[in-house]
Formats: structure tokens, sequence, C-alpha cells
């Protein structure tokens, strides 16, 4: 991590707009699709216990963040992979897990470390016993992070509804692995 940028709290309701700069660069947005998920993200942060953290330069400006909640099955996301995670016997996942909603570290800013440490923050702080995530099922430097950190498949080819692509959702146990 570079001496510059300093992980903490982010009131991500306050900062939703710069956060999803970070998010439409880093995973290509058009604004449409930048108009969605602020309301999505919105929503989120009414749920019980939805917790976030920023990466900020020395300057103030958002570079990273990260944004989750304790898993429910009755959300949206939830109903989409528990089918997958069925056919798998892992549907348990879904229980007691909570879920990394947003990773996103602005490009500039990438292998610096920042993104382990956005990971790791948000969820040494919650009392579930393991997390769950889902990725573009590709291989990918966000797929190695997660490995990194203990996070291993659960399921693959996960169809989420208007996605162009197929998702892999991804389970850890708590804490997460550290470097050596």
């Amino acid at each position: 991590m570079t001496d510059d940028v300093v992980i903490g709290p982010l009131d991500l309701g306050a900062r939703v707009d710069e956060a999803l700069r970070v998010q439409a660069h880093a995973f290509g947005l058009s604004e449409d699709e930048v108009a969605v998920r602020r309301q999505i993200v919105l929503r989120h942060l009414t749920y019980p216990r939805a917790r976030a953290f920023g990466a900020t330069t020395g300057y103030g400006r958002l570079v990273g963040f990260v944004y989750g909640m304790p898993n429910d099955r009755a959300h949206w996301w939830s109903t989409v992979v528990e089918p997958y995670l069925r056919g798998q016997h892992l549907d348990g996942w879904l229980d007691e897990s909570f879920v990394i909603t947003e990773l996103h570290v602005h490009p500039g800013y990438q292998n610096r470390g920042i993104g382990r440490a956005l990971i790791t923050t948000i969820t040494d702080g919650v009392p579930e016993p393991r997390s769950i995530l889902s990725a573009i099922d590709t291989e990918s430097p966000a797929r190695g992070l997660y490995r990194s950190l203990g996070y291993a498949d659960l399921a693959r080819r996960v169809l989420f509804p208007s996605a162009p692509k197929p998702y892999a959702v991804m389970g850890a146990p708590l804490p997460l692995n550290r470097r050596a």
C-alpha cells in the first residue's frame, strides 16, 4: 500500500457519486448503468449492519471503496445465486455470511494492496464466520486477490439477469488470510 492512501470508514451515502465514478472507471460502466447502481447502493445502505470503507488520498480523493452486509436469503443477489449453490450442495454458505457487495479500486491505484486492505478491513469487524462474493467468472487480478485471501469457488457460470458475462460465487472463512 502506498503511504498517501488511508483506509477508513466511508459515509457511502454522502459519497455515492464519487464512489460510483471509481466503479465506473474500474468496471467500464455507462452513465445509465451508474444511475441504476446509484439507486441500488442507496437501498443497500438501509439494510441492517451494512458498512462501507474507503481508500482516500491525502488530498481527500476517494480511489477505492468496499461495502457489504450480512447475507439475507430474501435479498435479490441471494435468490439468484441460491440455486447454483444448492446444485453444489453449498447453499449453507448463504447463512451466517457477510457479503462483499462491491469492491473497486481506481485503475491508477491498483496493485498497491488497496483492494486487499479494503476487504480485510471490512471483514475483520463482522461476527459472521465466513464471507461470500461474486466476481466475473474469468481469470483476473480480482479473482487472484480473492483466492490469496482464502476465497474458493463455490459455483461458477452463475448468470445474473441482464449481466453480459457469467459470474463465479466465491466463499472464504473469516478472518481472511494475510500475506506472509
